[in-house]
């Protein structure tokens, strides 16, 4: 049997993560699993052209998520931190970088890291 390449492990993971976040705002319905799905297979090809970016594809996935539910159904995930005033979702950040998280531009503070989201703020749907 093959070894799983740093390539497959990188995307593997990132499904992973945006799953769990979507998963923790309830938002993960057949056709927002396969956004995921279309957004990790045209990452693989960007990593295949940039092998260099293989740490950059969590957070690539999660804003290609995030974009294509603002598109279809509406902002996600909705900042947990801001209780009043206008609903906002949170941003990734780096926006092309290891270690991605999301943050709160409004309030100025990370919330949680890509794929913890449940255990910070108890889900988070789109609006």
């Amino acid at each position: 049997m093959d070894p799983i390449s740093p390539l497959e492990q990188a995307l593997h993971a990132a499904r992973a993560l945006v799953l769990a976040d979507l998963a923790a705002g309830e938002v993960a319905a057949a056709d927002v699993v396969s956004m995921v799905e279309e957004s990790v297979v045209q990452r693989r090809w960007w990593v295949e052209q940039w092998p260099q970016g293989v740490d950059y594809v969590a957070g690539l996935v999660a804003q290609d998520v995030q974009d294509s539910l603002l598109e279809r159904y509406g902002r996600w995930p909705l900042c947990p931190v801001c209780g009043g005033g206008d609903p906002h979702a949170l941003d990734v950040e780096p926006e092309l970088g290891p270690d991605p998280h999301w943050v709160c531009h409004k309030a100025g503070v990370k919330v949680a890291p890509v794929g913890t989201l449940s255990s910070t703020t108890g889900g988070s749907s789109s609006s």
